[in-house]
């Protein structure tokens, strides 16, 4: 396939499939499709970055960057109902399938929107902003997710990232180090790392 998921509108043939996940102790039922990231399940990576998130101290909203068909922000919406949680992607077909999976789950508290990585979000006092980054889109676009997210956190704000080992994490430890003068590991499972980074 010439084209991936980092795609605007996606030309592979729809294929529509429904599933439930359990995440962060809620059970989730999500419609995917092809031409969308992970589409038979919750990845790995994406998985273990809910799982691994910690609520920051600082008010304000959650931000979900590539947010796919919604397995991480729907997870996070549903578990901090409080907050607004804001959703972004550059495909087209995966934010529909997000609206869809929002409604089919009854859950009120998030935004969803279309953006190529942070380049259309206007918001910039969020309280935590989470990536599983397109790898496949290129280091470049990779780190600039990190520093567009640099601008968009207050001050105490949080970026996880979840990142696999052989696919660029020293990189983007160093990068995200040079970017907020501070980066640690949180968890470390089966090659991926999730990455925390916090605004001064």
């Amino acid at each position: 396939m010439s084209e991936h998921y980092y795609t605007k509108d996606p030309k592979v043939k729809s294929q529509p499939k429904e599933w439930s996940a359990q995440l962060r102790g809620n059970l989730l039922h999500f419609k995917t499709d092809a031409g969308v990231f992970s589409k038979g399940e919750v990845d790995f990576g994406s998985r273990l970055l809910v799982e691994s998130f910690e609520e920051p101290e600082v008010e304000g909203g959650i931000l979900d960057v590539g947010c796919g068909y919604g397995p991480i922000g729907l997870a996070i919406a549903t578990s901090f109902p409080e907050r607004n949680i804001h959703m972004v992607d550059v495909n087209e077909r995966a934010l529909a399938l997000s609206e869809q999976n929002a409604s089919r789950n009854n859950i009120p508290n998030v935004t969803i929107y279309p953006s190529h990585a942070l380049s259309a979000v206007k918001v910039e006092d969020f309280a935590a902003i989470l990536t599983n980054p397109p790898i496949r889109a290129g280091k470049e676009t990779v780190f600039t997710f990190y520093e567009d997210s640099f601008t968009k956190l207050r001050s105490g704000g949080h970026l996880w990232v979840v990142i696999q080992k052989k696919q660029g994490a020293p990189s983007s430890m160093r990068r995200l180090e040079e970017i907020f003068g501070n980066v640690e590991t949180v968890e470390k499972r089966k090659g991926y790392l999730i990455l925390r980074a916090i605004k001064d």
